[in-house]
This record gives C-alpha cells, structure tokens and sequence, in this order.
C-alpha cells in the first residue's frame, strides 16, 4: 500500500501497527518516529498541498478531525475522489478503535487486535494501580499560555490524569478544551502544575512565564516545585503515545504504585 498521513497523531498509530514502511509522504509536524523523518513533505497539517499529494497516488490518505481545520483538506480529498479515512479520536478507547479501523483498512486486521488487546491491557493494569491510590493530586495542564487554554472533561488529559492517580482540576467543565485565566487556576488550588504548551518543544518551554504571573508567589513552597514541564508529543497529541505520558505521570505521583508496570511491547519497538 502507498499511504499517506496528514498529522502526527495518525503518523505514529501508523508507527504502532508497524505500517510506516508504506508511507510515501507527511505533513510538515510529524516528527516520530525517526525512520519515517526522511519522507517527502506536504506542508503544515493545515495547508497540505493537495496537487502534491494526488500526483503520490496514494492507496489511502489518514486525516484527522482532531486537528482544528483539517475538514479544509478532507473536503479536498473527497472532491478529488482520493481514498481516504478520517479519524476523530477524543478518548484513549476512541484511539484503540482507530487502530482497529486502521489496521482493517490495510488488511492486517489480525494484527491490530493484537497490538489493541496490549494497549487495552495496560490502560486496565494503570487503572487498577490508580484504585489503589489512597490520595488523588489536583493536577493543572497548561496547553496554551497566552490566553491560557487547558484541558476540559472531554478530553484524554482527563482520562490520562485518571489512570496515572490524579484529577484534573477542570474536569467539570464539559469541554474538550477551554480558554480561561490564571485566576480561576489559582481558585482550584492545583497541587501539581503540568506545562504541555501544543506545538512547542520541551526545551523551549520558559515557566518564566507562568512564575511571572500575578499571585504566583502565593502558592506554596510544596506547588511551585511541582511545576513540571511535559512533553508536548506524549500529551497534546490523541496517539498511543498517550500511554507512555501517561506511564511518566504515574511514577512522578505515584512511583511507589506503579514502579512495577512495564509499557506494553509495542511501544517499547518504536521508543
């Protein structure tokens, strides 16, 4: 098969199926995993260059609604009669699906159900360690600083957040992501704070920013050392990638409880 994958999130699903051999092209931000870094580029997720990708002739092409505007290059992909699979994952079982649709649509269902039962297993394994917590953190993520956008209830951080023991603090707002202010952060008393600021790498990631605010100096000496900054790619992104976050988290809360689990195979291959 010649495929196609239009964003990072179906790049790496393709990664965890071992179907990257069949990739002829990407979009500008997918960066992982390091053997598909030397494929053509179709431009930002956004922008795909549509004439550039029919003259590929693709088998099939991976979108994904996850991404805000991606219906711009799907209604391009439909006109033009290009196959296609649109995906619009918002839960980690929603991402276990997706490999499961994946995996059929490139004939290697047997072995997506596979990789899926592993993947399944471990969400389970984390949350029987996250029953087994006796006290759960208050943990704040950060996606976006100026205006501060954050993680809502329908959204995977929630559930991330779940399984690795804590809560996020904005799980009562029935949103998948919501634009708020440092006031209303401060009024929920997070004990930790978790920077993941979408499309910027770690190491450029300045808490500055955040230390800088009005009242900050307020919180306890016990919060302002929990302030962690995350790895934009192992949280901002709706992969399978979401299981190795959520592994890190567990044992920056809880190392007592889950220093036991080991990350299903299949990521452990593509690490």
């Amino acid at each position: 098969m010649r495929l196609i994958s239009l964003c990072p999130s179906n790049t790496e699903l393709l990664a965890y199926l071992s179907l990257t051999k069949y990739l002829v092209a990407l979009d500008d931000f997918s960066d992982w995993p390091a053997s598909v870094q030397h494929l053509p580029r179709l431009g930002p997720d956004l922008s795909i260059d549509i004439d550039a990708l029919e003259e590929l002739k693709p088998d099939l092409v991976l979108a994904s609604l996850s991404v805000p505007g991606m219906e711009k290059n799907v209604n391009e992909l439909v006109s033009r009669g290009i196959p296609h699979l649109v995906l619009d994952p918002q839960s980690l079982e929603d991402i276990a699906t997706d490999l499961l649709s994946v995996g059929d649509a490139c004939g290697i269902s047997e072995h997506s159900e596979l990789v899926v039962s592993e993947y399944r297993k471990f969400v389970y394994d984390m949350k029987d360690c996250a029953s087994r917590v006796l006290s759960l953190p208050e943990l704040y993520w950060e996606w976006w600083p100026k205006p501060i956008f954050t993680p809502g209830k329908i959204n995977w951080l929630t559930e991330v957040s779940e399984i690795a023991g804590g809560r996020n603090v904005f799980r009562d707002v029935e949103l998948a992501s919501i634009q708020t202010d440092w006031e209303d952060v401060l009024r929920r008393n997070p004990d930790y704070i978790f920077l993941a600021w979408v499309g910027v790498r770690r190491a450029k990631v300045n808490t500055k920013v955040v230390e800088k605010r009005p009242r900050f100096d307020e919180l306890t000496d016990l919060q302002k050392n929990q302030l962690y900054i995350m790895e934009e790619e192992l949280y901002c992104r709706p992969s399978p990638r979401l299981l190795e976050g959520a592994f890190k988290l567990a044992n920056i809360l809880h190392p007592d409880v889950y220093g036991d689990l080991e990350l299903p195979k299949w990521i452990l291959v593509n690490k």
